[in-house]
C-alpha cells in the first residue's frame, strides 16, 4: 500500500482498537497498490490529516491485506472512504475526490 505522509495504516487485527473505539470520528480510506485513484488520493488525506487532525482521526487499510474489515463493510471499490464515529459508520463515498469536496462532505462530522 502507498501510505500517505501523516495518515495512519490500520488492519484487520487493530481496526476494533485504531477506529471503532477512537474518540475522534475516523476517516478510513479502503485502498490498493494497484488502484490509480487510490494514490491521487495521497496528498489529500496528508492535507486533511495535517489540517483536520485535531478533530477528525484519517486512516487508511489495504483491501488485499485486510479481508476481513474489507468484506465485513461490503467494500467493492477503490478508493472507498467510510467515516466512523461511536464505533459505527455513519457515511461512506466512493471515488477519488478534491480537498474542497472532502470537506464539504465532512462538515456534518468535523
Amino acid at each position: 500500500m502507498i501510505k500517505a505522509a501523516g495518515v495512519a495504516e490500520v488492519r484487520d487485527a487493530d481496526f476494533a482498537t485504531e477506529v471503532l473505539e477512537s474518540e475522534l470520528p475516523v476517516l478510513v480510506e479502503f485502498t490498493a497498490d494497484w488502484c490509480p485513484p487510490c494514490r491521487q488520493m495521497g496528498p489529500v488525506l496528508s492535507d486533511l490529516a495535517a489540517q483536520e487532525g485535531h478533530r477528525l482521526k484519517v486512516v487508511q487499510l489495504d483491501v488485499d491485506t485486510n479481508p476481513d474489515t474489507t468484506n465485513a463493510y461490503k467494500v467493492l471499490s477503490m478508493p472507498t472512504f467510510m467515516v466512523f464515529q461511536g464505533g459505527e459508520p455513519v457515511k461512506a463515498m466512493v471515488g477519488a475526490r478534491a480537498k474542497r469536496r472532502l470537506l464539504e462532505e465532512l462538515a456534518d462530522v468535523l
